[in-house]
């Protein structure tokens, strides 16, 4: 496994590597099957970005970081989601697209319900087959603006999860204060 050092000299070996590959929109999107246990159909599909195959930022947790580091991880953010509308619509396939969004991602665009709302519009993705999927990676802090910006995306037809329940460190407190329509829980339970 990386010690710390060589994984910050690979942060900081990779700054201009992500702003590359974000300004050259060279991110892969995945589709994982999303199965409902009481029927055992598939009901939706997640979307999952990754760098190039033959990179360092192809792992999910190396791309991420590397672009929270170089300070591009909101163009990043949205140019997968804008990938992943793009992908599931010319996919035609039924169900809901579960999209991950990271609270900072939130927190850190202050239009982020507008700009959402008009990439998806753009890409010509229904708002009622998007499923928000909040992620706990980073420190739930402001849920007042939170749920405000939620209940804008749930008033367009979008419907809300969380992601991995129990993994950080809010939990219970995130189920009760964002009151999901979806909860996944984490593996570990």
């Amino acid at each position: 496994s990386d010690s710390p050092t060589l994984r910050l000299r690979r942060l900081d070996a990779s700054t201009y590597e992500v702003m590359e590959l974000v300004r050259e929109r060279r991110i892969t999107t995945l589709f994982q099957p999303i199965v409902d246990p009481r029927s055992r159909a598939v009901c939706g599909f997640e979307a999952l970005s990754r760098g190039p195959s033959d990179s360092w930022l192809h792992s999910p947790q190396n791309l991420f970081a590397a672009a929270r580091h170089s300070g591009c991880k909101l163009d990043l953010d949205f140019l997968c989601m804008q990938n992943a509308f793009r992908g599931f619509v010319a996919a035609r396939v039924p169900g809901q697209l579960f999209i991950n969004v990271s609270p900072e991602t939130i927190y850190e665009e202050p239009n982020f319900t507008p700009r959402f709302l008009e990439m998806a519009r753009m890409e010509l993705m229904p708002l009622d087959r998007c499923v928000i999927e909040l992620t706990e990676e980073s420190l739930l802090e402001d849920y007042e603006r939170l749920r405000s910006t939620l209940q804008g995306l749930r008033e367009a037809g979008c419907e809300i999860a969380i992601d991995d329940l129990g993994a950080g460190s809010s939990g219970l407190r995130t189920w009760s204060e964002l009151k999901p329509d979806y909860v996944k829980i984490d593996r570990y339970f």
